[in-house]
């Protein structure tokens, strides 16, 4: 995880993450399918050795090639590991409490792997060097593969249906490609013919495969996963959280370095307070708000309050501080992606047959994907915009170089700000009123 995020403190390697992004996006949903078919805890395993190995190999890279090879690994081996592990918490933890606690610190680091990354991403880079944001993952993976073989059952499916070859090709290459097309327009704009023509390839094969799907014998992604009303609305609200969050990370990090003179090191211990409350809410939201007041009320709050906590960082000035006007904030935050991102990981495979699973495991982490990836570009592009639209009408001092990124900054925020309003709405319309239980043949019950 570290290693997405050294991005921020060495930008000359920034295709090392672009490569990851777009083989761990494209190639998600087929990993989930392998998790259902061959078993979760085999694919779970392979995909952490893989891991691992990918991350000494990018590691210990002496040239731009094979640093670019072991990202791309690390993208394959994490699109078997995502979905693996999800789909193992939803086996592995049914009793509603102990489900309910296990879903509340997944959405919890989920929520905050950004700001752990950039702490622990400051740390090794501030006292080693960037190669040891890729070393450090060889010892998360032998944390996750000894309690893998110790704690996890194993078994595959008594009845295993062929791979949807097709399927996988086409899915495969939609994503690709549009993950490649927010990608370009980070780079290029929106108005470049490069964006376009990627998303509209995109598009177009992406909707291919849903026409697939609909008529192979053992689809890819069965489109009955994405019928439930809910489980469709958690999807929504995956995207648009993964999407707003990187004005949080990504915008409030450049400020606090570049304007206030943080090190990487206290960029990370600023986002700490936040992280601590996304974990308490996290386990309130799953253990006793939904299951009091259902998805329909927690999750608008939720992404209301997050809007309000970007709100108040478009006051952030040259002469802000972390106490008085950083730290509200960011605690606002803090509680309101507590309310949506355990509830939304939760809900987006509640109530899926067993041998779904693994596949709707996939669409969370795909949605998750591609929201980063759109947030990326649409607010990349959208502060550069605006840094420019300051410059033009301005002079290019020092001091107005400064109040540039302030405009960028702050554009960033009112835009993420916007994504979450949006999540508060569709979330009220989509979410169904009760409280959704997971049911033995796949469907979602909800208590009225």
């Amino acid at each position: 995880m570290c290693s997405l995020y050294c991005v921020v403190f060495h930008k000359e390697k920034v295709h090392s993450p672009k490569c990851w992004a777009l083989v761990f996006g494209s190639l998600l949903l087929l990993g989930g399918r392998l998790a259902d078919l061959f078993g979760r805890k085999i694919v779970f395993l392979v995909g952490t050795v893989g891991f691992a190995g990918a991350s000494a190999l990018a590691g210990a890279a002496q040239n731009f090639e094979v640093l670019v090879t072991g990202r791309a690994l690390q993208g394959l081996f994490g699109a078997l590991l995502a979905p693996a592990a999800l789909a193992l918490l939803n086996d592995t933890f049914t009793e509603a409490r102990e489900r309910a606690r296990a879903f509340g610190v997944f959405g919890a680091i989920g929520g905050a792997g950004g700001g752990l990354g950039l702490l622990l991403g400051g740390l090794l880079t501030e006292h080693l060097n960037w190669r040891w944001t890729l070393y450090v993952n060889l010892a998360f993976a032998a944390l996750a593969f000894t309690g893998g073989m110790l704690l996890m059952r194993s078994g595959a499916p008594a009845q295993r249906p062929k791979l949807d070859l097709p399927g996988t090709l086409l899915a495969s290459i939609g994503l690709f490609g549009l993950v490649l097309g927010f990608s370009r327009a980070e780079q290029h704009g929106w108005s470049s013919p490069q964006t376009w023509g990627f998303l509209a390839a995109a598009g177009l094969v992406l909707a291919a495969f849903a026409w697939w799907q609909t008529h192979a014998p053992h689809p890819l992604l069965p489109l009955r996963i994405l019928a439930d009303r809910t489980r469709g609305a958690a999807f929504l609200m995956v995207a648009l959280s993964s999407a707003g969050m990187f004005g949080v990370f990504l915008f409030l990090t450049y400020y606090m370095q570049a304007l206030l003179g943080f090190t990487p090191v206290r960029t990370g211990i600023a986002f700490l307070p936040m992280i601590g409350i996304l974990m308490v809410v996290a386990q309130l939201s799953i253990s006793v708000l939904i299951p009091r007041f259902g998805p329909k009320t927690v999750v608008p709050v939720g992404m209301l309050m997050a809007a309000a906590g970007l709100v108040m960082l478009t006051g952030l000035d040259l002469d802000s501080g972390y106490a008085a006007h950083i730290l509200p904030p960011l605690l606002i935050l803090g509680v309101g992606l507590g309310l949506v991102m355990p509830p939304a990981m939760s809900l987006g495979i509640n109530g899926v047959t067993t041998h779904d699973a693994g596949a709707a495991s996939a669409a969370v982490n795909t949605m998750q994907q591609v929201g980063g990836a759109v947030g990326t570009a649409l607010l990349n592009t959208l502060a550069a915009s605006a840094a420019g639209a300051y410059l033009a009408d301005h002079g290019r001092t020092p001091a107005d170089l400064a109040q540039a990124q302030l405009e960028s900054y702050s554009t960033a925020y009112w835009w993420s700000a916007g994504l979450f309003a949006v999540g508060a709405v569709i979330a009220a319309l989509l979410f169904r009123r009760g409280r959704p239980d997971p049911a033995p043949e796949g469907a979602t019950v909800v208590h009225m």
